[in-house]
């Protein structure tokens, strides 16, 4: 069988489901489960649904749980936590059901979720008989809920009792028609308030429905949960005998849903899901060993972007059924993959581990992939030449077939193969030491020898008509083989590919041309120049993609290349044009084995990419989501004083205000993209404070503090996984000024300025009243303090002229004082020659005088005796030289207590400037003794040598 023939069996057998559907044949989607850590609730959860905001909602036996792709809310009943079913109906409002207990959340205006009992009206005997509410059906303008004892019909604001024949097992609702189960009578049908036997289903009477699904050919498919399934065409029930049935009869049915109305799910209670067709070929079986966290599988749900969530007995699960991508990791003993091939219905994959295979029949078994023995190791190649495939591996050059080595052609190291041009019947190979020769022999591969001139470790190479290149550091290598092909006789190597592109980017064969790539730029070599040629056309090609590190042509003429560690294809049409995908392969960044890049090409809807942990499988034809933008939602708006949940259904507020106190906001983000949550980013903007836009982050929350007073506005975009970015969403915000800035404090402030202006002024020109007067009054007192200043300086004036007065007259005193003195020792002088005078007249003998002349004599002596005694005495000098001198000898004797009254009279003779001579004639001393007696009165005074003494007594 030949390489084209399988390729053609494969497409029209084993991938024709594809055309009816997206659903997958190959490999796992994504898968990501929610323990209850996660939402912080019971592990049980038991139904599923969504609103129109795209939040999902989980009836949980702690309460109904709400996830918006980043934070879980839970809202509880009053009575107790446990909740069975719920519906969302078109106004937002969620209709609950759960133990003696059923009612309906609905947002308020700040979208906090309030509940509202309808229980409450029911009687207290009813309410007893009430039981947990298990199912609830928006059923054309009636909310049902569904006990095992009765079910309650809320229509407008009356809720009414519908009792069955016997007892209730459980209600569905297929293609707007509502059936229920009844232990007697077997599947009910409401009609107007009313129930209605359906023909031929008492034989079900024994199992319990756990589901009911639409079927072509306007039929029912009727799963059981210990019996199976079975058709039902309105007048017969009849086993449905199919892969779907074998395995719900093994591991019994809790329950499905629908998918794109082509494929049936089914929740087993033992064994994860089962997804099939119509035909009841079971297309994926996802269980624990495939990635669920839990195999009981209570509810299912798919959400509005075909995605689908479980409803787990131990958390829940989110199998992503609308990406292109399907990946064959850990649980088909995958690890890292560095080839893949297709070859006779298998494919083979390249590991570090070995070679592996799986069949690509019977995908549902999802086995994993088998070993080849004898390859255990590292495995770099695995690739079909010549309808034979061979695998390059540390065990050698091996030729598989059927899942076993068939021949070893070679036990060197072994990496990549490539024939020869013009000589189909060599080929060569690059191993450990570097190249070998191989040749076909009676169609089969044999080793002929290596060849001589290359001793390194070439990765990847390249032939053409002439020569064989290769890329090892830095340099190309150019070699020439020999004729007899035994060894290189001619090596050149190039450092730069021209003058422009200087470092040497990959070597790759597009449409049998060997192309030099740097910097996306491509080259070819010209023999007859020697040098190496811009190709013009390619190198436009790639001109707006990023720079690349490696480029595959695949077998479908695609270019697929490797840039950023992400991956990308240039999509080859009818046309020859190229279509640039970037955004579904967006998921394998990071996970690419860059330097051994592999792709397998069978057509477009099956591309197989190698990574780092398994083996993708890409259908570049489904139709999914990834082209759509994102929705992005400011979640929830929170500040100290309250906090709003956005996006709950409930009526919009334009516009929030705040007092100043709650200045300090914060803001959570969400986006009801479940796809890659990793992978999804928010870039956001506070208008009114941010001046540009944040960096791109998966950090679902932002938080401002002390804001000023304002009028902002929050803005918020969302990047999916694939790139692809969102509509700016925003939400209008103020807060109001403190009351010191606000706008009536303002006016306060204004009035008060102009009320303390005019008080300001009021009080200036008082002031300048009262300066005045006080400036007068301070004149009138300077000018009295100076009047007064005058007097005394004038009464100083008439003091000093009168002490002068008083010195010049004391000075005239002393002088006559001294002339008096003077006089007065004159006189004494006199009267001492008068009396000497007198003396010798008395001696004279009058006798002989004649009687005239003894009266001249006599008359003489009488003007003698009266001249003497008609002079003042000395006495009365003395006294009257101490009488005006009073005031010294008081202030002398006071200052010198013990000085004698004749140092006293010495002193005031000094004082009067009386020479030494006439102090003797006064005193009646001699000099001597006077000078004795101004020495002693110098001591008296305690008067040094210096001091002059008439000076001393003038200062007293």
């Amino acid at each position: 069988m030949n390489l084209i023939r399988t390729i053609i069996i494969l497409y029209l057998v084993l991938f024709s489901n594809i055309l009816l559907g997206q659903e997958k044949v190959i490999g796992l989607p994504e898968i990501r489960n929610y323990k209850k850590a996660d939402y912080n609730g019971d592990p049980q959860n038991w139904e599923i649904d969504q609103d129109k905001n795209g939040n999902l909602y989980f009836a949980n036996n702690k309460g109904l749980y709400q996830f918006d792709g980043f934070s879980w809310h839970k809202y509880s009943l009053p009575n107790s936590g446990l909740i069975r079913s719920f519906k969302i109906d078109k106004s937002g409002k969620i209709f609950v059901g759960g133990e003696n207990e059923f009612g309906y959340f609905k947002p308020n205006l700040k979208g906090k979720m309030e509940y509202f009992s309808l229980s409450n009206s029911i009687n207290k005997v009813n309410l007893k008989l009430m039981d947990i509410v298990w199912k609830i059906h928006l059923y054309n303008d009636e909310v049902i809920f569904q006990t095992f004892v009765k079910a309650y019909i809320l229509k407008g604001n009356n809720l009414t009792l519908l009792a069955p024949p016997s007892r209730f097992q459980f209600s569905f609702q297929v293609n707007n028609r509502l059936y229920f189960q009844d232990h007697s009578l077997g599947i009910l049908e409401y009609k107007n308030g009313k129930l209605y036997p359906m023909q031929g289903t008492t034989s079900l009477n024994g199992d319990e429905i756990w589901g009911i699904f639409p079927m072509p050919e306007n039929k029912l498919l009727i799963a059981t949960l210990n019996n199976g399934l079975y058709l039902y065409d309105y007048k017969k029930i009849i086993p449905w005998n199919t892969q779907a049935n074998t395995f719900i009869q093994k591991y019994d049915c809790l329950g499905g849903t629908t998918l794109n109305n082509k494929f049936i799910i089914l929740n087993s209670s033992t064994n994860g899901i089962i997804i099939f067709d119509t035909s009841g070929k079971i297309i994926q079986h996802i269980n624990h060993e495939k990635g669920l966290h839990n195999n009981t599988v209570l509810a299912s749900y798919v959400d509005d972007k075909n995605n689908l969530w479980l409803g787990l007995n131990n958390g829940i699960a989110y199998i992503n059924e609308n990406s292109p991508n399907t990946h064959m990791g850990y649980s088909y003993g995958l690890s890292t993959v560095y080839a893949s091939a297709i070859y006779k219905e298998n494919i083979y994959v390249a590991t570090d581990q070995g070679l592996y295979y799986h069949s690509l029949i019977d995908n549902h078994k999802e086995e994993a992939f088998k070993f080849v023995e004898g390859t255990s190791g590292q495995t770099w190649n695995i690739q079909v030449i010549d309808n034979q495939l061979i695998c390059g591996s540390n065990k050698g050059a091996l030729i598989i077939d059927n899942g076993k080595i068939i021949n070893k052609i070679n036990s060197l190291g072994h990496l990549y193969f490539k024939k020869i041009p013009n000589k189909p019947d060599f080929m060569i190979g690059t191993n450990y030491n570097g190249f070998g020769l191989y040749k076909k022999v009676s169609n089969n591969w044999q080793f002929i020898d290596q060849i001589d001139g290359i001793n390194s470790y070439p990765y990847s190479f390249a032939i053409d008509n002439k020569y064989i290149w290769y890329k090892k550091d830095d340099l190309i290598y150019r070699l020439t083989i020999s004729e007899d092909m035994k060894k290189f006789e001619n090596i050149k190597t190039y450092k730069n590919i021209s003058i422009i592109d200087k470092v040497i980017g990959s070597i790759q064969n597009i449409n049998n041309v060997i192309y030099f790539q740097t910097n996306n730029h491509f080259y070819t070599y010209s023999a007859s120049k020697e040098s190496f040629v811009k190709d013009e056309k390619l190198s436009a090609i790639f001109k707006n993609i990023p720079k690349i590190k490696s480029l595959n042509e695949d077998a479908d003429g695609n270019l697929w290349y490797v840039f950023n560690e992400s991956l990308g294809v240039l999509m080859k049409d009818q046309n020859d044009k190229f279509k640039n995908v970037v955004a579904p392969l967006s998921n394998f960044t990071g996970n690419l084995v860059t330097n051994f890049f592999s792709v397998s090409t069978i057509n477009s809807e099956n591309i197989f990419i190698g990574l780092t942990d398994g083996l993708a499988h890409y259908n570049s034809k489904q139709k999914n989501n990834y082209s759509n933008k994102p929705k992005a939602i400011i979640r929830s708006f929170i500040h100290s004083g309250d906090t709003l949940i956005l996006n709950n259904g409930q009526k919009k507020i334009d516009k929030h205000k705040l007092p100043y106190k709650f200045n300090n906001v914060k803001f959570t983000f969400s986006s009801p993209t479940y796809e890659n949550l990793n992978n999804v980013e928010f870039s956001f903007l506070l208008e009114g404070f941010d001046s540009n836009w944040s960096n791109w982050s998966n950090t679902a929350a932002k938080e401002y503090t002390n804001l000023r007073e304002g009028n902002y506005v929050m803005k918020l975009k969302v990047r999916n996984s694939y790139g692809v970015q969102s509509d700016e969403t925003s939400l209008l915000f103020s807060i109001s000024p403190p009351w010191y800035r606000h706008s009536l404090a303002y006016f306060i402030y204004i009035a008060f300025i102009f009320l303390s202006i005019y008080f300001i002024r009021e009080r200036m020109k008082i002031k300048i009243r009262r300066n005045k007067y006080y400036q007068t009054v301070e004149q009138r007192k300077l000018y009295l303090e100076k009047e007064a200043k005058i007097r005394l300086e004038q009464y100083e004036l008439e003091r000093e002229i009168e002490k002068l007065k008083n010195e010049k007259l004391k000075e005239k005193i002393l002088v006559k004082d001294k002339d008096l003195v003077s006089n007065s020792l004159q006189i004494i002088k006199k009267n001492k020659v008068l009396n000497g005078i007198m003396s010798k007249l008395k001696n004279i003998n009058e006798e002989p005088f004649e009687a005239s002349t003894k009266s001249q004599f006599t008359k003489l002596k009488k003007s003698i005796a009266q001249e003497v005694s008609s002079e003042n005495n000395w006495g009365n000098l003395e006294k009257h030289i101490k009488n005006v001198h009073y005031d010294f000898l008081k202030r002398l004797k006071e200052k010198h207590p013990k000085i004698s009254s004749r140092e006293l009279d010495l002193s005031t003779y000094l004082l009067i400037n009386m020479s030494t001579k006439e102090l003797a004639e006064v005193m009646n001393i001699s000099t001597g003794g006077v000078e004795v007696a101004r020495y002693r009165l110098r001591k008296k005074l305690g008067l040094n040598n210096k001091e002059n003494l008439h000076s001393y007594l003038m200062n007293i």
